[in-house]
Protein backbone atom coordinates (compact mmCIF):
# COMPACT_ATOMS: atom_id res chain seq x y z
CA UNK A 1 0.00 0.00 0.00
CA UNK A 2 1.58 2.87 -0.87
CA UNK A 3 5.18 1.34 -0.71
CA UNK A 4 8.34 3.87 -1.06
CA UNK A 5 9.57 3.83 -4.99
CA UNK A 6 12.26 1.44 -5.11
CA UNK A 7 13.99 4.51 -6.28
CA UNK A 8 12.89 7.14 -3.96
CA UNK A 9 16.50 8.19 -2.43
CA UNK A 10 17.75 8.67 -6.11
CA UNK A 11 14.37 10.30 -7.48
CA UNK A 12 14.05 12.73 -3.72
CA UNK A 13 17.75 14.17 -4.96
CA UNK A 14 16.58 15.23 -8.46
CA UNK A 15 13.61 16.41 -7.23
CA UNK A 16 14.97 18.38 -4.39
CA UNK A 17 18.33 20.35 -5.07
CA UNK A 18 20.90 20.18 -1.70
CA UNK A 19 20.63 23.77 -2.20
CA UNK A 20 16.77 23.98 -1.36
CA UNK A 21 15.90 25.86 1.25
CA UNK A 22 13.42 25.50 4.01
CA UNK A 23 10.60 23.25 4.47
CA UNK A 24 12.01 21.59 1.30
CA UNK A 25 15.24 21.12 2.70
CA UNK A 26 13.60 19.36 5.73
CA UNK A 27 11.99 17.05 3.73
CA UNK A 28 15.26 15.85 1.89
CA UNK A 29 17.47 15.77 4.75
CA UNK A 30 14.76 13.62 6.42
CA UNK A 31 13.60 11.40 3.57
CA UNK A 32 16.76 10.99 2.90
CA UNK A 33 18.31 10.08 6.47
CA UNK A 34 15.75 7.37 6.84
CA UNK A 35 16.23 5.77 3.73
CA UNK A 36 20.14 5.35 5.33
CA UNK A 37 18.96 3.75 8.18
CA UNK A 38 18.14 6.56 10.69
CA UNK A 39 14.94 5.68 11.44
CA UNK A 40 13.23 3.35 14.79
CA UNK A 41 13.99 0.10 13.25
CA UNK A 42 17.15 0.94 11.63
CA UNK A 43 16.30 -0.16 8.75
CA UNK A 44 18.18 0.78 5.63
CA UNK A 45 16.05 1.22 2.21
CA UNK A 46 18.81 1.84 -0.53
CA UNK A 47 17.46 1.98 -4.24
CA UNK A 48 17.71 -0.96 -6.26
CA UNK A 49 16.04 -2.60 -8.91
CA UNK A 50 12.54 -4.50 -8.42
CA UNK A 51 13.51 -8.36 -9.63
CA UNK A 52 10.55 -10.48 -9.99
CA UNK A 53 9.24 -13.19 -7.94
CA UNK A 54 7.24 -15.00 -10.40
CA UNK A 55 3.77 -15.47 -10.41
CA UNK A 56 2.56 -14.76 -7.09
CA UNK A 57 -0.19 -12.26 -6.42
CA UNK A 58 0.53 -9.00 -5.85
CA UNK A 59 -1.79 -5.53 -5.50
CA UNK A 60 -0.37 -2.39 -5.38
CA UNK A 61 -2.54 0.05 -3.78
CA UNK A 62 -1.51 4.03 -4.76
CA UNK A 63 -2.28 6.87 -3.01
CA UNK A 64 -5.22 9.09 -4.53
CA UNK A 65 -4.78 12.67 -3.12
CA UNK A 66 -1.31 14.05 -4.09
CA UNK A 67 -0.20 14.77 -0.30
CA UNK A 68 3.61 15.12 -1.54
CA UNK A 69 2.13 18.28 -4.45
CA UNK A 70 1.79 20.43 -0.66
CA UNK A 71 5.02 21.59 -1.63
CA UNK A 72 4.27 23.53 -4.68
CA UNK A 73 7.96 23.65 -6.42
CA UNK A 74 8.93 20.45 -5.93
CA UNK A 75 5.41 18.32 -4.81
CA UNK A 76 4.73 17.82 -8.25
CA UNK A 77 7.74 15.89 -9.31
CA UNK A 78 7.93 13.60 -6.49
CA UNK A 79 4.36 13.16 -7.13
CA UNK A 80 5.31 12.01 -10.55
CA UNK A 81 8.31 10.05 -9.52
CA UNK A 82 5.86 8.06 -6.71
CA UNK A 83 3.48 7.18 -9.61
CA UNK A 84 6.53 5.96 -11.70
CA UNK A 85 7.67 3.78 -8.86
CA UNK A 86 4.32 2.29 -7.98
CA UNK A 87 4.47 0.83 -11.83
CA UNK A 88 7.86 -0.27 -10.78
CA UNK A 89 6.84 -2.63 -7.90
CA UNK A 90 4.63 -4.38 -11.29
CA UNK A 91 7.77 -6.25 -12.21
CA UNK A 92 7.12 -8.12 -8.48
CA UNK A 93 4.44 -10.26 -10.35
CA UNK A 94 3.31 -11.51 -13.68
CA UNK A 95 0.25 -11.87 -11.57
CA UNK A 96 0.18 -8.01 -10.64
CA UNK A 97 -2.08 -5.30 -10.44
CA UNK A 98 -1.75 -1.29 -9.64
CA UNK A 99 -5.04 0.45 -8.34
CA UNK A 100 -5.36 3.65 -6.72
CA UNK A 101 -6.79 4.67 -3.43
CA UNK A 102 -8.86 7.70 -4.61
CA UNK A 103 -9.55 9.60 -1.56
CA UNK A 104 -6.26 8.37 0.36
CA UNK A 105 -3.41 9.88 0.91
CA UNK A 106 0.09 8.07 1.91
CA UNK A 107 -2.14 6.08 4.99
CA UNK A 108 -4.45 4.34 2.80
CA UNK A 109 -5.36 1.34 5.48
CA UNK A 110 -6.68 4.85 7.63
CA UNK A 111 -8.38 6.69 5.28
CA UNK A 112 -10.04 4.11 3.06
CA UNK A 113 -9.18 0.81 5.63
CA UNK A 114 -12.45 -1.01 3.52
CA UNK A 115 -9.94 -0.65 0.00
CA UNK A 116 -6.65 -2.43 1.96
CA UNK A 117 -9.33 -5.20 3.61
CA UNK A 118 -10.73 -5.90 -0.06
CA UNK A 119 -6.82 -6.21 -1.62
CA UNK A 120 -5.72 -8.25 1.15
CA UNK A 121 -9.10 -10.38 0.70
CA UNK A 122 -8.33 -10.94 -3.44
CA UNK A 123 -4.36 -11.26 -2.70
CA UNK A 124 -4.99 -13.84 -0.27
CA UNK A 125 -7.94 -15.70 -2.54
CA UNK A 126 -5.89 -15.49 -5.55
CA UNK A 127 -2.91 -17.56 -2.98
CA UNK A 128 -5.45 -19.45 -1.98
CA UNK A 129 -5.63 -21.50 -5.75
Amino acid sequence: MDATPPTMSDDMKKAIPESAPGQAAQMRAQNLAVFQGQNPEKLAMPDGKVASAGNIPVEVIKHGKPYLAAMPKYGPQLEQAWTAGQRKWLALSSRSKLSTAAKSGHYIYLEQPDIAVQAIQRVASQAAR
